[in-house]
Parts: C-alpha cells; sequence; structure tokens
C-alpha cells in the first residue's frame, strides 16, 4: 500500500479527534461510575469502550504514517 504523508490540516483534525475521544471516553466513564441504574451504566460504560476503540484506531493511523513524517522541521 502506497500511503503519502499526512498534512498538516490532516494531523490537525486527527489531533482534535484524539482529543475529543478522550473527553468522551472520560465522560461516559464517570457517568457510568456515577449512574445508579445498572442499564444505563452498562449502556455507557459500552459507549466507553466504543470511543476508546475509535482512539486506537485514530492512534493506529498515525502510527502507520510515522515513516512518512518528516525528521526536520519544515521551512
Amino acid at each position: 500500500m502506497n500511503m503519502l504523508p499526512i498534512t498538516a490540516k490532516e494531523l490537525e483534525y486527527i489531533a482534535d479527534s484524539l482529543s475529543n475521544e478522550d473527553l468522551l471516553i472520560k465522560q461516559c466513564t464517570a457517568g457510568a461510575l456515577s449512574c445508579t441504574n445498572p442499564q444505563i451504566s452498562q449502556v455507557l460504560m459500552h459507549q466507553a469502550q466504543v470511543h476508546q476503540s475509535q482512539y486506537q484506531a485514530l492512534l493506529g493511523c498515525l502510527q502507520q504514517h510515522q515513516s512518512l513524517a518528516p525528521t526536520q522541521p519544515q521551512g
């Protein structure tokens, strides 16, 4: 598979997405732990796992492109 380097704009989008997924993981987990309804708590924990999976997918995307990243600052 022939990959092109990630553009600066794409990198910004991925960084924002990672930040958003991290926040959603924390919110879902906190909600699940503070919830007294077991069914709602279960749904929130499932959603935390979904967001964790999406976070890992984004991180994997960055790692796949790491070898294409410049080693020196671009001018």
